[in-house]
């Protein structure tokens, strides 16, 4: 089946490179800035959960995202890859989980409902960050030097 508008050639060569999102699997938190349109007015709207689920089709490919609404309503939404509605996506945190789906998650309720954080990567992710200030630093201070 074709999609509309889109070539072989466009399909077949699409890919994540397209689209700038940051690496993120199962179990994961992330957070989706999505275009939402009312009336003649146009704003972002940030959807934050965890990734409970990845469908890899190429120009198909979606990905499901639960979070825990207000009064304890969970709101799940399965959003295609390549929509034009998202604007961008954010990594929050790294789950640690043993399974590729975890539909398991709609019938938890209250702290069993939560992802257990994979500590191991927020640990490489600080030392990077604090890697990062520490040459911005470096940076203004050697800007700061050669200014005067």
């Amino acid at each position: 089946m074709k999609a509309k508008g889109l070539t072989k050639e466009t399909i077949y060569n699409m890919d994540e490179q397209d689209r700038k999102f940051p690496a993120f699997a199962a179990g994961d938190t992330i957070a989706v800035s999505l275009r939402i349109k009312e009336g003649d007015k146009e704003r972002l709207q940030v959807f934050e959960g965890d990734v409970i689920a990845i469908k890899t089709r190429g120009l198909s490919s979606s990905f499901t995202i639960r979070k825990i609404g207000a009064n304890a309503i969970a709101v799940e939404r399965i959003l295609p890859y390549y929509s034009p509605l998202i604007e961008s996506i954010s990594f929050v945190r790294k789950g640690k989980v043993r399974r590729a789906k975890l539909y398991y998650m709609r019938d938890r309720v209250g702290k069993a409902a939560r992802v257990k954080e994979d500590l191991s990567a927020r640990k490489t992710r600080t030392t990077d960050a604090a890697a990062a200030k520490e040459a911005v630093k470096a940076a203004a201070k050697e800007a700061k030097e050669s200014a005067e």
